[in-house]
C-alpha cells in the first residue's frame, strides 16, 4: 500500500501539517490494536502540542476521534 504521506510530504505527527477540512485517515482508540483506519475530514484539532509521536489527535466531521495516521490530500 502506498504511503500517501510520502506523496504529499506531510508528517501526521506535526500539528502544523493538520488543518480543519483536511481529508485524513485516523486510528480510533478502540482500533489501535487492529490498526483499522477511519477516513474523514478534520473538524477540530484536539492535540495542543506541536508534535506527538503517535499522530495528532483530531475530531472528524462525523464526531469520531482519533490520531491522524495518513494525510490523504492537501486542502
Amino acid at each position: 500500500m502506498e504511503n500517501s504521506n510520502e506523496t504529499y510530504g506531510k508528517n501526521p505527527c506535526k500539528r502544523s501539517n493538520i488543518k480543519t477540512g483536511l481529508h485524513v485517515e485516523i486510528v480510533q482508540k478502540q482500533d489501535q490494536r487492529s490498526g483499522e483506519l477511519t477516513e474523514g475530514w478534520v473538524k477540530r484539532i484536539l492535540t495542543n502540542a506541536q508534535n506527538h509521536p503517535h499522530g495528532i489527535k483530531v475530531m472528524l466531521e462525523t464526531g469520531e476521534v482519533g490520531r491522524v495516521k495518513n494525510i490523504l490530500e492537501d486542502d
